[in-house]
């Protein structure tokens, strides 16, 4: 075992002249490559070292040499993930996700999921005709001021109730009012991928208030937020798309007018 070995090589290599130490170093190397199990090191050591007469010429940098050679030899292994394990996982979360979403009650999952439809129904109306609406997609941004209204005054329905974890304070009530007030700005901007930046900004504070600020929230209800929060997030930046890509075909239609 290893608490007999170093013994045994200390002993075996104050015993040894110079002249040996330079001879078992590469012998100790080639059996580490080899990956040689400690039980035939000790049979070599004895076989080859032990005999040898005592040297009073030994050099101490030669005996710690050795017995680096001797038991550095072999490379580190470093255990990694198997790409399976890490498809596993991802799926395993992916499944929780999806049953805590089935098991959230059914009058809030069907109208979170109908208040989806006003984000979704702007971008797709405008890319089937192919047109791009600038009212309709202030109605889009209409509609993103106003649920992210409603979702920073959920805050307060949530910690006014007496035996409610989260307390009545500055913090809990002021963090409610930010996305309020961000979805108020989005409307005041005459642009629509501004407005639709503001809105992006707010939902991702109100998003990150009730899944990390909140944790006493039902798992069901994190995910719902999740999936809201994505849907609603590409909507917009569909929209802000198509309005980018019609005004670059109106430039590109004045120019080849002008020309």
């Amino acid at each position: 075992d290893k608490a007999s070995m170093f013994p045994l090589i200390q002993r075996c290599c104050f015993h040894t002249p110079f002249k040996l130490q330079k001879s078992t170093g590469p012998r100790l190397l080639l059996y580490g490559k080899n990956k040689t199990t400690w039980s035939s090191l000790c049979l070599r050591l004895q076989r080859d070292v032990c005999p040898l007469s005592r040297s009073p010429s030994l050099n101490l940098a030669s005996v710690y040499t050795t017995k680096l050679q001797a038991f550095h030899t072999s490379l580190p292994f470093f255990k990694k993930k198997t790409p399976k394990e890490s498809e596993t996982k991802h799926v395993s979360i992916l499944q929780q996700s999806m049953k805590s979403l089935k098991d959230s009650p059914k009058p809030a999952l069907y109208l979170s999921l109908a208040g989806l439809i006003p984000f979704v129904s702007a971008p797709l109306t405008m890319a089937i005709q192919g047109t791009y609406y600038p009212e309709l997609a202030f109605a889009q941004i209409t509609c993103g001021a106003v649920t992210v209204s409603f979702l920073g005054g959920m805050r307060w329905g949530y910690a006014l109730p007496e035996d409610s974890p989260a307390k009545p304070d500055w913090l809990n009530l002021a963090n409610s009012t930010v996305p309020p007030l961000l979805a108020w700005q989005a409307l005041l901007y005459k642009d629509i991928t501004h407005g639709a930046i503001m809105l992006l900004i707010a939902l991702g504070i109100a998003l990150h208030y009730d899944v990390s600020l909140l944790p006493d929230y039902p798992r069901w209800f994190k995910v719902l937020r999740v999936v809201g929060t994505v849907v609603m997030v590409l909507s917009l930046l569909a929209t802000a798309a198509l309005k980018t890509i019609s005004e670059e075909q109106l430039s590109n239609s004045r120019n080849k007018w002008q020309n």
